[in-house]
Order: C-alpha cells, then structure tokens, then sequence
C-alpha cells in the first residue's frame, strides 16, 4: 500500500505541475496580448504627433489611417484580423473617432480603465494613458475636427461671430513673403495664416477658428479634444494557443497516469512472484522436513504396529474366552479400543509425514464437495446438522485425492465443533478471473484470535476427539498447491477456514 499512496502521489505531483505550467503560459499569451496593444497605443500615438497640425487632426485624415491600422497594414506588430476596433474618446468618455467593429460605450463597466474579456475578444481601456503621452510631448488640446461641412456656410446669429471653413477672404491671407510652418502639416483648404500667441506663450486658435465665440470654442474642444482610447483585440489566437497547451499538458498527465498505472502493476506482479516463491521455498523447506520424518516414521510404524498387533490380538481372544469373568472381558474390550486409536493416530501421522506428490487435473469443484458430504452424511445426520452448500460451479486445477482430504479434513473438523442442530456452510466463490476460493464456516464456539495461527500445526487441538492433525494435513495439501488456508471469525458466531488462490479453470 506504501508503494501505491507513493506512486498516487507522484501522479498528483505532475498533474499539480502541469496545471501550474499551463496556469503560467495562459498567463503570459495574455501578456503578450497586452504588451501588443501597449504597441498598437504607442504607434497611434506616434501617428497623431505627426498628423497635428496646429492642434488639429482633420477626421477624415486620421480615420483611414485607423482603417489600416484594423487591417494589419500600418505596423508589423499588428497581425492581420487581431485588432478588431479603436475608438478614440474625449474627457467624457464620448466617442471622437472610430474604426473596425462598434463598441457598446454605454456599459458602466466601460467607464473605467482596465480589461473587459469576452468569449472571442478582450476590449482594453486606456493601454497607454494617450492624453499623458501626449502630453508629456507637449502636445496638448488635440482636437480631432470633423470636414463634414459643420463649421461652413452658417448664418451668424446676432452678436455672435461662427467660424468660416474653407478660404480664408483676402483681407485675412498672408502676404506673399509671410513665413510659413512648412513641415508641420499638411494647410487646410485655401492655406493658412499666422495666428498670434495667447498668454504663456501657447499657440492660439486656428486661423479657420478665430471667428468662432469662446464659448463654443470651449465647448468645441471639450466634445472633440482627444483623451482616451479604447482597443478591441481578437483572442481567437490566445485562446488557440492556450487550447494547444492544454492539450499538450494533458496528454503529459495522460502519460504520467499511464506510467504509474503500469509501475503499479508492475510491483503487483513482483509481490505476487515473490509470495509466490515464498510459498514454494516453504513448500520445498516443508517437503524436506518430511522426507525425513517420512523415513523415520516408516522404523516407527514397522517397529510399532507389530507389538500393537499382538497386544490387540491377545486382548480380543481374552475377550471371547467363556469362561472369563465380565470385568476381565469388559478390560479386553477397552484394550482393544486403546489399540485402535494408537494405531489411528499412527496412521495420520505417517499420512501427515509422507511428502505430497500433486498430481494436478482439471476437478469440478461442486462434484468434490457433494463427495466428501456424502462421505460424512452419516455424522450430519447423528447431530442433526444443517448443511448448506453454496456458490456458482467452478472448475479449478488441483489433484484430486488431495483436495477430498482437505476437504473432508476442514468438514470433519467443523462436524466435531457444532453443537446439536448446528449449522454449517460450504462456499465456493470466484475471487477473479482466474482464482477462487473455497470457505467452510461453522456456528460452533470458534477460534480465539491468539489461536488462529497455532491451530495449523501439528498436535495442536481444543477438541477432546482430535489427533491434532487434521489441521496440520490442510496446510500440508495446501501449501503443496500453491494455495493459502487462513481461520477467521464468523460473525456473529463460530469459525471460518478459507482455502484461496485456487486456480480457474476454463
């Protein structure tokens, strides 16, 4: 289990890894997409310097350069369909200029500055603060102006004065030798003039704009000085992107999951082999013991069974003498009885000494069961025995003769420990694909946990009829076979002896 919590973990480690690293690439396509933008403010700032003139950007001017820019056209750090729409704003938040797809500016979540990511498209308020920028070259009062004909041909009101666009009447044009701003800009239709400077040395009104009363000068620049900028950018890329690393990411964590799994089957098997070879070094070990045993049992039994022979001979003739008294014949019997059990007891344990030869073939399981209970129906039937055999047929490998003495060894020993009307149950159930196991369990008094490993070897009994054996001979078939047999506790009364791993088969 240790190994498995550590491979477990090992596989959550990479998976925490790789969520971290595509946490951090999602995290760096939107920094680039946001230092792009910070590029695309800067290159339309650097435009709307070189497009001033006099403080004024004509609108029709700037918006097919906007265009170009939504293009890809303008700058190489612009690719082609990422810039969706740019919107220039004034103090309020009013739109001046505009290119590409319509923002919807009536959100309140517009109105400040930041990011607002959508499904397809992230719309980022002020990347670079354009009004500061320009500022800081000072360039101040942008004014983008419309050449729709607004400011032409409109009847002055009494006491106001409106500004005339178009060319300036004669009396205002500049001499001939007047000196001009070659280079700042392209003149409005009809040339330009000087303007004088206002106070603290800053550039007066256009000459196109002198006419125009203050207040609607004032107000003229608050609606159409720029300040603000708002850039909608497609994240159709980022999200490809971002998608490509997931699913590099996951076939990572895929592999990594296919390594523990493996490792983790791998160590399954190596434990499997080497109980495996536990269980045949054991067997080996126990095979040697009682080849030994096997030669000194064999002196024992020829040296004993012949005097047993005789003395149960001569108790049975005293026996039968007519002559005899009743007690000499009743201690006859007894000696003859005596005799039986020694050489019982003689024949278990050259039974239990004799090395196991397994002789394996193709038994079903069920028709081995329904043997041994006929064999002992006899004793079930003298105490009134509720037998019940359960599970599905099997067919397992095993040798034959062995198995019915297992078999019969577990039933006889649970025969003995349950009461009158006891109850016994014999179950056969498939553990897998290719094992099952065989229980036999019993509501008799049950075994004691400090017992339940002691109970398997030789001689060792709590019952007044046992040699001690019986047990000690199960373990022997078992660990022959490669099997395991183990006692447990049978709720809420009594014993359970479990025969595992024996082999399916087909």
């Amino acid at each position: 289990m240790l190994v498995y919590g550590l491979l477990g973990a090992l596989w959550i480690l990479v998976l925490g890894w790789q969520t971290q690293e595509h946490l951090r690439v999602r995290e760096a396509a939107r920094t680039d997409l946001r230092n792009r933008s910070k590029d695309i403010a800067n290159t339309l700032s650097a435009i709307i310097r070189g497009m001033r003139f006099r403080g004024v950007i004509p609108q029709e001017r700037l918006e097919p350069v906007l265009n170009e820019m939504i293009h890809g056209r303008t700058n190489e750090l612009i690719e082609s369909s990422e810039l969706l729409s740019i919107v220039l704003l004034n103090a309020t938040n009013q739109p001046v200029a505009s290119a590409g797809r319509p923002i919807d500016l009536q959100r309140e979540d517009f109105l400040q500055e930041g990011e607002h990511w959508g499904p397809r498209s992230v719309t980022l308020v002020n990347p670079v603060d354009l009004g500061a920028g320009l500022s800081a070259q000072g360039l101040t009062n942008t004014v983008i102006l419309p050449l729709s004909g607004e400011f032409t041909n409109r009847a002055n009101k009494p006491g106001r004065e409106f500004a005339r666009w178009g060319p300036p009447p004669p009396e205002e044009r500049p001499p001939p030798n007047a000196p001009t701003n070659l280079g700042m800009g392209d003149p409005p239709p009809g040339g330009w003039q000087s303007r004088p400077r206002e106070p603290g040395g800053r550039p007066g009104r256009p000459f196109w704009l002198r006419g125009m009363v203050e207040q609607d000068f004032q107000s003229l620049v608050a609606k159409q000085t720029l300040h603000g900028l708002v850039l909608t950018m497609s994240t159709e890329g980022l999200a490809a992107a971002i998608t490509r690393d997931l699913w590099l990411r996951t076939i990572i964590v895929l592999l990594a999951g296919l390594s523990v799994l493996g490792s983790g089957l791998a160590w399954r098997n190596l434990t499997k082999s080497s109980e495996l070879q536990i269980r045949l070094v054991r067997t080996s070990e126990m095979n040697t013991h009682l080849k030994e045993m096997n030669l000194a049992a064999a002196g024992l039994a020829h040296e004993t069974r012949n005097p047993l022979n005789i003395i149960r001979g001569l108790a049975q003739m005293i026996s039968r003498q007519s002559g005899g008294s009743a007690e000499i014949q009743e201690r006859s019997r007894e000696i003859v009885e005596e005799a039986d059990k020694v050489a019982a007891q003689l024949n278990e344990f050259i039974n239990y000494s004799r090395p196991r030869e397994v002789r394996r073939s193709r038994l079903a399981l069920n028709s081995v069961v329904n043997e041994v209970v006929r064999a002992l129906n006899y004793d079930l039937e003298e105490k009134k025995i509720n037998l019940q055999v359960k599970g599905e047929p099997l067919s397992v490998e095993a040798d034959e003769q062995s198995l019915r003495q297992a078999l019969f060894n577990l039933l006889l020993n649970a025969i003995q420990a349950v009461d009158s009307a006891g109850e016994i149950q014999i179950v056969t159930e498939r553990r897998s694909a290719a094992e099952a196991s065989l229980e036999v369990r019993d509501n008799g008094p049950g075994v004691p946990p400090e017992h339940r490993t002691e109970i398997f070897k030789p001689y060792f009994t709590a019952q007044k009829q046992g040699t001690g054996l019986g047990l000690a001979v199960v373990q022997q078939i078992v660990l022959a076979h490669g099997w395991e047999v183990e006692c447990l506790a049978n709720e809420p009364r009594g014993a359970i002896f479990r025969i595992t791993h024996l082999q399916l088969v087909a």
